[in-house]
């Protein structure tokens, strides 16, 4: 990821909704939502939404998929990735047991290579 795109997502999180859309669909997995479930968790007018899906579509941190008459949203989990990958490269400085921690996290939740397929 390049500054350019860490950028961009940073600006698309930095809105506390879109922020919460984000996490919601980190924790709905691979199904995603629907859009009006996101709205609805979200606590927000349809429209309202649809501005902020847009957003993070844009910067990359979400996909959507149509099925049937829904369009369904998933977190985009190489992008948040990348990010935390961006933000942990300069790490360290010499000094690996800084960054361990955040590591453990990031490799607690990375799919598996059958979850990566699907």
């Amino acid at each position: 990821m390049d500054e350019r795109q860490a950028l961009s997502s940073f600006a698309a999180l930095s809105q506390p909704t879109r922020l919460h859309i984000v996490r919601m669909l980190v924790v709905a997995g691979p199904a995603g939502l629907a859009a009006g479930a996101i709205a609805d968790k979200a606590e927000v007018s349809p429209s309202n939404v649809s501005f902020h899906l847009k957003e993070l579509e844009r910067a990359g941190l979400i996909s959507q998929q149509r099925e049937s008459r829904s369009i369904i949203y998933t977190a985009s989990y190489e992008a948040l990735g990348e990010l935390v990958r961006f933000l942990m490269e300069d790490c360290c400085a010499g000094h690996p047991e800084i960054c361990a921690p955040a590591a453990e996290v990031a490799a607690c939740c990375a799919p598996t290579p059958k979850e990566s397929l699907q």
